[in-house]
């Protein structure tokens, strides 16, 4: 059974720092094609934050290059989100997306709040 677990999300002042953590189970870390953060605050769309192809490829949105770093542990078999310099604007749930070759597994989400 595949699950997806998130962790790491919390209250932090703005210009502070959280690092999000995605573990995946029932799923081989190696078949893993791409891993994503998404996140969805209240009355908007999920929108991309990063994301980390299995080739080492990295892609942010506009609104958060230079201040997050999206990474993995090979050892660990976890996704990070470092989020540094965070902003009110950065409030939302934050999910984790794993893409293999035929499914797509989602995270329950982890809520983020940054407060001003």
């Amino acid at each position: 059974q595949v699950r997806v677990v998130e962790s790491g999300g919390g209250l932090v002042q703005a210009g502070g720092s959280l690092r999000l953590s995605c573990a995946p189970s029932g799923i081989i870390f190696s078949s893993i094609n791409a891993m994503s953060w998404y996140r969805q605050a209240p009355a908007k769309q999920r929108e991309l934050v990063a994301m980390l192809t299995s080739g080492g490829n990295t892609d942010y949105a506009d609104s958060v290059k230079g201040r997050f770093t999206i990474s993995r542990d090979n050892a660990k078999n976890t996704v990070y989100l470092q989020m540094n310099s965070l902003k009110p604007v950065d409030t939302a749930v934050y999910y984790c997306n794993l893409r293999m070759k035929i499914t797509t597994a989602w995270g329950q989400g982890t809520q983020v709040t940054v407060s001003s």
